[in-house]
């Protein structure tokens, strides 16, 4: 599908220099024995390679956001045949100066207005049993009539190694792949007190106040998908569902 990358040895040396080093780094991050990422079923879809990957320009340029539209719409035909633990995990090319100077705060702050700027092109209707209130316990974002969780992680981050990337990445996983994972309510909660050991010993700083579980009363999903470097968070989701992104950021 256009827009997707199936990793694989042939495909990796067909890549430009940045790709093949932002694939080459997230591999080592998933794939490392002695200091073992702590979301278990993204190293299980990253063994099991049945992570799709896209690599799209500068976030700061409003056309991007088209890319990562064109790239969630084509993973969302695409997802269910893929396997079960599968997620898109999309690479930013993140210019050097963004690199130096960003604060997490203002990786935020795009990281907002790409997903509202992905809702004001989205040609599909809101799923009817998802709230469109961020402030609502079950609310979560929606694109092409699918419900995904969104995860982000940049070259800011320092303390919350966890969500420290060299480039701005997002990982996007379906409702339905995390509902497959909570069908064996004791697995599930197994792998979470695991998830919860590998975040303490793989962050620096302690483990974020705003995670939950979805569908928990004091649960918002938004509060987890960019989580700073400390255990500060927004006061209110800046996620609006109509924005005029369609000029540039520089």
């Amino acid at each position: 599908m256009k827009g997707l990358y199936r990793d694989d040895p042939l495909s990796r040396k067909q890549l430009t220099d940045w790709k093949k080093n932002a694939i080459e780094k997230f591999s080592t991050k998933m794939s490392d024995k002695d200091k073992p990422f702590p979301c278990i079923p993204a190293t299980i879809g990253f063994a099991k390679n049945q992570l799709r990957y896209s690599f799209i320009g500068n976030p700061r340029e409003a056309s991007t956001v088209f890319e990562l539209a064109e790239a969630l719409s084509s993973y969302t035909e695409v997802s269910r045949e893929i396997g079960s633990n599968t997620s898109l995990i999309v690479f930013y090319e993140t210019p050097e100066d963004m690199k130096m100077a960003y604060t997490v705060e203002e990786y935020e702050q795009l990281f907002w207005n790409h997903l509202s700027g992905l809702r004001s092109i989205d040609p599909y209707d809101w799923p009817e049993d998802i709230p469109m209130d961020p402030h609502l316990p079950i609310w979560e974002f929606c694109y092409h009539g699918e419900k995904y969780f969104i995860y982000c992680a940049t070259p800011a981050h320092k303390n919350r190694k966890s969500r420290h990337f060299d480039e701005l990445m997002l990982a996007i996983t379906p409702r339905w792949v995390l509902n497959e994972f909570n069908k064996s309510p004791n697995f599930a909660k197994g792998i979470k007190q695991q998830v919860r050991k590998r975040l303490a010993a793989y962050d620096s700083a302690p483990i974020h106040p705003d995670l939950n579980s979805y569908g928990a009363e004091d649960n918002f999903e938004w509060r987890q998908y960019f989580l700073r470097d400390d255990d500060t968070s927004l006061s209110k989701c800046p996620y609006h569902r109509f924005i005029n992104f369609f000029k540039s950021d520089k």
